[in-house]
């Protein structure tokens, strides 16, 4: 008779895969957070949204937050990053990337933990979330777009503190953006079609927090073939009328340009 091996050893080790009885595994969610970013010309800022509750004493109270939900059943992250930002931006095309998981099991509680239970109606004990990171062109459409939704457009530098640990957040996504401006022309994706060398290299200063010479900008940016003269310069304006420019995407493509960097803000 043909002999049968001992599979035991299989189903031992399978039942400690299955998980360690000391540890609990129930009532947790995934939540997506938004950084959205956008540049008026003058100052780069962020959107955020005014949170409602009321504290256990039963004062109301409100503060700020960056646009974010918990994932439905039906949902991928991209999907609910998607969704997020669309209520406040609307239907036009925006920059929008995964950027980081916050799975500290400490993120929330407490207050803020009792918060996300009664918004969403859900008995949770811990959230981690998936940090999402967007660029948008911002003009006064978009603005009072996002004001009839609700959102806001804080001046990066006027942000105080947050809700949650949005403050985190937020710093991350600042060290994402330096690192893309130095990687992709991503400063593109901030500006209108036509733009001045002067909002390109006032966008730049205020990324890195530097200031730039003028005329080495100017040098440097010339020099690139994907930066093209639009044929138009300023109107209406006090004084000299500057000068507007395009980025050709095609060109910077065709050049395979692998590693973009713009030596005035460093890098090697």
């Amino acid at each position: 008779m043909r002999q049968v091996p001992d599979i035991s050893f299989i189903f031992a080790k399978t039942h400690i895969w299955m998980g360690n009885p000391s540890l609990t595994y129930d009532n947790q969610a995934i939540s997506v957070d938004c950084t959205v970013f956008g540049f008026d010309g003058e100052a780069l800022r962020v959107l955020l949204i005014r949170r409602r509750h009321t504290l256990p004493s039963g004062t109301e109270t409100a503060d700020l937050k960056l646009p974010g939900s918990l994932i439905s059943d039906a949902e991928d992250l991209p999907s609910a990053a998607n969704r997020v930002t669309r209520e406040l931006v609307g239907s036009r095309t925006i920059y929008l990337k995964q950027m980081e998981v916050f799975s500290n099991p400490q993120r929330v509680q407490g207050q803020e933990l009792m918060w996300i239970n009664t918004y969403y109606g859900v008995s949770l004990s811990r959230v981690l979330t998936v940090a999402f990171f967007a660029m948008v062109k911002l003009d006064e459409k978009l603005i009072s777009y996002t004001r009839r939704k609700g959102g806001r457009w804080v001046e990066l530098g006027e942000v105080r503190q947050l809700a949650l640990d949005h403050n985190k957040i937020l710093v991350t996504a600042m060290d994402y953006l330096m690192h893309l401006f130095q990687q992709e022309p991503v400063a593109f994706e901030f500006l209108p079609r036509k733009f001045t060398i002067k909002q390109l290299q006032r966008l730049y200063e205020i990324v890195f927090d530097v200031e730039i010479d003028n005329r080495n900008f100017r040098k440097k940016i010339l020099s690139l073939k994907y930066i093209l003269p639009a044929g138009e310069c300023e109107e209406r304006v006090a004084h000299k009328p500057a000068q507007y420019y395009v980025f050709d995407r095609k060109i910077y493509k065709r050049q395979n340009k692998k590693i973009f960097r713009l030596n005035f803000v460093g890098g090697k």
